[in-house]
């Protein structure tokens, strides 16, 4: 609602933000509402979702050239939920991805496992797989920010161990390493996302890959 956003928007821009980068991404109906209030106080608003095309006859989407319009830079793509619930391709999240970073836009690029995923070991072939689908349609990767989002810690209240996220965290700098650059294994920056509160943010952040 409007007014939950005022008292989110209110706190935000208050707070004492250092040199961190902070971008939220409110549903669209109120992209343009939240851009309104955060104009001017350093804090960016992002879309969760943008399609493929410039422009053309898909109802119920947005594209990138609208977000700029609204003045926004960023759009969220890939999230779990857009994978897992409305059936969204790496293949169509890789198309997406090209798209928006050919308008101008910056990217937060989701990966993560589900349940099953992890208990069967293969969180590591999942998130390289879905980062492999995108890294030749990334021109600039000063332009990404990856997020690990593991499916099973998202609004579950359970949460990756610091260490969880560290290790996912960890291998993924090296598969960019090996299959994009040491530069931009080193540069980028990864995100984790997934039950992340108050009270354990800042014992992941003291990782050194997240």
């Amino acid at each position: 609602t409007k007014a939950s956003i005022d008292e989110i928007c209110g706190w935000l821009t208050a707070g004492d933000r250092g040199d961190t980068e902070v971008v939220v991404g409110p549903p669209t109906a109120y992209l343009g509402y939240v851009q309104g209030k955060l104009a001017g106080s350093g804090v960016q608003a992002a879309a969760q979702n943008c399609y493929k095309e410039p422009k053309g006859a898909f109802t119920g989407e947005i594209s990138p050239a609208m977000i700029k319009d609204l003045g926004c830079e960023w759009v969220i793509l890939g999230h779990s939920e857009r994978r897992n619930v409305f059936g969204e391709t790496d293949e169509l999240i890789a198309e997406k991805i090209e798209h928006a970073l050919a308008e101008g836009l910056k990217v937060i690029a989701c990966i993560g496992e589900k349940l099953e995923e992890r208990e069967g070991g293969k969180t590591e072939d999942v998130v390289f797989r879905q980062t492999n689908a995108f890294k030749d349609k990334v021109k600039d990767w000063s332009k990404v920010v990856l997020a690990y989002e593991p499916v099973w810690a998202i609004g579950t209240g359970k949460v990756a161990t610091p260490k969880q996220a560290q290790e996912v965290h960890a291998s993924l700098r090296t598969w960019l390493s090996e299959n994009v650059s040491p530069a931009v294994a080193n540069s980028l920056r990864i995100i984790y996302g997934g039950s992340v509160s108050a009270s354990n943010c800042k014992e992941l952040a003291t990782q050194g890959d997240i």
